[in-house]
C-alpha cells in the first residue's frame, strides 16, 4: 500500500496505475488498496496542504491521480466493500459556474469514505430541496466563489425551512468569499476555508 500512498502524495499518476495493478495481481483486496493506500495518500496532502508545502494546484492534481488509481480499482470493488461513513450532497449555487474548489472537495470527500451526491454548478434552490427530501445525506455542501452569489446560500437555507426540512440536515458552506460570520449569520452551520478544513469538519459531524 506504501507504494500507493506515496503514488498520491508524489502526484505520480503513472505510479500509481502501476502500484494499483500491482496490488490487484498480488490478490490485495481493491478496497484495502483505497482505504490503506488512496486514502492515506490523501490525508498526507491535506497535512502538506494546511501546513503551506502545497498549494491549490498539487490538491488538484492529488485528486487527479487518485481518480486514475480507481479506474484501474474500481472494476475490483463489489459494492459494499467500502464502508461509507456518511453522504455528502454538495453542488456550486444559481448564478456561480466556479467548480475547481468543489471538485476538490467532492474527491478528498470520497477519500474520506463518504458517498457523494455531486449537483454540479448554477444549481437552483429548489434542487437541493429536492436532493434533501430525496437522497436523504447527513451534509449539505454549497459553494459560491462570487459576492453576487453568495447571497443564493441564504436563499437555499429559506428554502429548506419552508419545505421543513432545514433541520434534517447539517450545512456547511466555502468558496473565497465565505467567512463564519456569513455562515452564522444565514444560518448554516459551518463555513470552510479551504476543501482540507471542509472534510475535516465533515468528518467530525458524522464521527
Amino acid at each position: 500500500m506504501g507504494k500507493i500512498r506515496d503514488a498520491i502524495v508524489n502526484l505520480d499518476i503513472d505510479g500509481v496505475q502501476n502500484a494499483c495493478k500491482e496490488a490487484i495481481e498480488a490478490d490485495i483486496p481493491a478496497y484495502k488498496a483505497v482505504t490503506d493506500g488512496m486514502a492515506k495518500g490523501m490525508v498526507i496532502v491535506g497535512e502538506k496542504y494546511e501546513n503551506n508545502e502545497y498549494f491549490l494546484a498539487e490538491l488538484i492534481m492529488a485528486g487527479e491521480t487518485m481518480k486514475e488509481g480507481m479506474i484501474v480499482l474500481e472494476p475490483h470493488l463489489k459494492s459494499g466493500d467500502l464502508k461509507k461513513i456518511g453522504k455528502v450532497a454538495i453542488g456550486t449555487v444559481r448564478g456561480d459556474l466556479h467548480d475547481i474548489g468543489k471538485n476538490v472537495v467532492v474527491t478528498l470527500l470520497g477519500a474520506a469514505g463518504f458517498d457523494i451526491v455531486d449537483l454540479g454548478v448554477d444549481v437552483p434552490s429548489e434542487k437541493f430541496v429536492q436532493t434533501v427530501k430525496e437522497d436523504n445525506p447527513d451534509i449539505l455542501g454549497m459553494s459560491a466563489l462570487l459576492t453576487t452569489t453568495m447571497i443564493e446560500m441564504e436563499s437555499v437555507i429559506k428554502a429548506l425551512k419552508e419545505a421543513g426540512v432545514r433541520d434534517k440536515v447539517k450545512i456547511i458552506i466555502g468558496g473565497a468569499p465565505i467567512t463564519q460570520e456569513y455562515a452564522d449569520r444565514i444560518g448554516a452551520d459551518a463555513a470552510a476555508r479551504d476543501a482540507v478544513q471542509g472534510v475535516n469538519i465533515c468528518k467530525s459531524w458524522v464521527a
